[in-house]
């Protein structure tokens, strides 16, 4: 696991100098090692940094910039089945000097091109230059784990694992893109493509970039897409059927993810995504595996018992920690450095927490990430289906109505927590009757409309992967095409960028095993009722879970992984709010009008406000003062 930063700069004005400075500011994804190629060549100055977190060949034979033939690679992440693909190259006389999946990647390269992607298994961004064809390649892998920023203008292009690299090239102007703001508001995340600054974007997930030095060309390519295997024809297999070769293909995901040349361990909260992977590989292992777990005093958050249960019966080596309010005031301002750019997820404190936890024991990490949105485990489906039952008529009579009357004139109701919200969205829900867009509204803290309210300057909503309900075959009902949907959104950049983004800042490798292509290849052309069966969410992997930990033990209402902000910021984090969302701060920055401090008066006066929407705020502020 690493970080890579460089440019290409047709103007020719930037140095080795720099590029070890961007390099430099990544140096916590990659403590152990560092290097940097820079070249000056016809068309322009190439330069691609790396650091190194060394997990596989520890010896300097693994060092990076890698150069093979004409090709020099640059590369964030791990290739799982390397060996295999090495046994395939050394059959068609390729040799090898190491046993890094760096190597593995630059001869696939020689031997296959672009296509030689497709043979990994595995999280990656790489970026690799092509002296002979006078190109250079930027990848990230199939589901977005590993990060990739790019910004071009003016004839100068930069990339980097994270865009603090950027702040230290004299070309990179940090101009705020308030249609993007908007959106990060709306979902407490920036949807890929789109990024905080104007000319910066995500590399989107499963594509490549071609630049031609030539002509300054920049082309972007897709190599694989999820929609295309929710597209394929369904399996005509049976749900037990669909079980034992689910459990199979989990089984070898994970064991993939077991290689290492240093110690691993497991993030274990004791639901049913974290339980398959702890109960599968431990099932299969002869020592005790490490696993670690955040605790709260505050009950209705605390999963840390649950998760004791699990470890004792498996028989894991268990640590956990609890966590507090001063805990929580000590990491908050080094989220804006962790989250260069905004991220209002409230569990980035645990998830920070139970990194740090892991770090002091292991080098490697795997979650359970991707449970839900693969086997259908949220019940924000089960809403967005139900809210769109009823006759479409009716709904259009429902929202209708609600247009008539505000909801702040409703006796009672609007009393109630976050009430004018919840109606809001319900009539926006029952005036479009779709599911897709009935969750993207549901998945949506601050609605457009609040958005409008809370900021001084208008903005386009812009085009999402929420937005791609018609791109589903009808091969689809309604639930595979929300996960279809959920995969690109939700677990893309909000849960894959809040785990590599904390992971990281520890020098800690987080693995997703359920992530691996394959599984989800496989769990998209299963029929729905498989996934939600009998009115049980993720019922496959349920099934599964079950035959290595008593259901007794699992049995019990889902808690999310949050942090108890909503206690704290009325209480010891109070402070925060004054100083961050004071008026007069917020009128000098011009960003923000005064609906926000009459949102915050209400919040601290005790009344039923939905607390994400200050906290995406709050991000925000500390975020500016960081950055800006």
């Amino acid at each position: 696991m690493c970080g890579i930063a460089g440019f290409i700069d047709f103007n020719k004005r930037s140095s080795e100098d720099t590029l070890r400075a961007m390099t430099d500011e990544l140096i916590h994804r990659g403590p152990d090692d560092s290097g940097v190629f820079f070249e000056d060549n016809d068309h322009a100055q190439v330069g691609l940094g790396h650091r190194r977190l060394s997990i596989l060949d520890l010896s300097a034979l693994g060092h990076q910039p890698m150069q093979f033939q004409q090709y020099t690679v640059v590369f964030n992440g791990e290739i799982y089945n390397f060996k295999e693909i090495t046994e395939l190259l050394t059959q068609k006389g390729y040799k090898f000097k190491s046993h890094s999946d760096t190597e593995v990647l630059l001869k696939a390269f020689d031997c296959w091109g672009t296509k030689a992607v497709d043979h990994f298994i595995g999280m990656f961004a790489f970026v690799l230059y092509d002296k002979n064809n006078e190109e250079v390649l930027f990848f990230r892998d199939r589901a977005g784990v590993k990060p990739l920023y790019y910004y071009y203008k003016d004839g100068c292009l930069l990339f980097a694992s994270e865009l603090k690299s950027f702040h230290k090239h004299d070309s990179f102007r940090k101009e705020i893109d308030h249609d993007n703001l908007a959106l990060f508001l709306q979902y407490n995340y920036l949807p890929a493509p789109y990024s905080i600054f104007k000319y910066t974007f995500k590399l989107e997930p499963g594509h490549f970039l071609r630049l031609d030095l030539k002509n300054k060309d920049l082309q972007q390519h897709k190599y694989w897409d999820v929609v295309d295997h929710y597209n394929k024809p369904k399996l005509d297999i049976s749900y037990d059927e669909a079980v034992e070769e689910t459990e199979k293909l989990l089984m070898s995901a994970f064991s993939y993810r077991m290689v290492s040349d240093v110690p691993v361990g497991l993030f274990l909260s004791g639901g049913y995504d974290s339980t398959a992977v702890t109960a599968l590989l431990q099932s299969q292992s002869t020592e005790k595996i490490k696993t670690f777990t955040i605790g709260y005093e505050e009950q209705a958050f605390n999963e840390a018992p649950e998760a004791k249960k699990v470890a004792d019966y498996l028989g894991t080596d268990h640590t956990e920690k609890y966590c507090t309010a001063k805990d929580t005031a000590d990491i908050l301002h080094k989220l804006p450095q962790i989250y260069d750019e905004p991220f209002a997820d409230n569990s980035v404190v645990p998830t920070f927490l139970v990194s740090q936890l892991a770090r002091t024991k292991v080098k490697v990490a795997l979650s359970g990430d991707a449970g839900d949105e693969i086997f259908a485990g949220y019940d924000k489906f089960n809403r967005a289906v139900n809210f769109t039952k009823i006759p479409g008529v009716a709904q259009s009579l429902m929202s209708g109505a609600m247009g008539l009357i505000s909801p702040e004139n409703i006796p009672v109701l609007n009393k109630k927590y976050n009430f004018s919200t919840r109606y809001e969205k319900m009539r926006e829900i029952w005036k479009y009757k779709s599911p897709s867009h009935a969750m993207k509204i549901i998945s949506q803290f601050i609605t457009e409309q609040e958005a409008r309210k809370y900021l001084t300057k208008d903005f386009q909503n812009k085009k999402t992967y929420f937005d791609i309900e018609s791109e589903l075959n009808d091969g689809n009902d309604p639930l595979n095409k929300l996960l279809a949907i959920d995969y690109k959104t939700f677990l893309l950049d909000n849960n894959l960028t809040k785990v590599d983004r904390a992971t990281m800042a520890v020098g800690l490798e987080g693995r997703e095993p359920i992530l691996d292509h394959r599984i989800v290849e496989f769990v998209s052309q299963l029929p729905s009722s498989y996934k939600i069966k009998d009115g049980v969410n993720k019922s496959i992997l349920k099934t599964i879970v079950h035959k290595y930990v008593p259901e007794a033990i699992m049995d019990r209402p889902k808690k999310p992984f949050l942090a108890p902000l909503t206690v704290w910021f009325k209480d010891e984090l109070k402070d925060y709010y004054l100083e961050y969302l004071d008026e007069t701060r917020l009128k000098n920055d011009g960003i923000f009008t005064k609906s926000v401090i009459e949102l915050r008066n209400a919040y601290l006066s005790g009344k039923e406000i939905n607390h994400q929407k200050l906290w995406n705020i709050l991000i925000f502020q500390l975020w500016k003062e960081k950055w800006m």
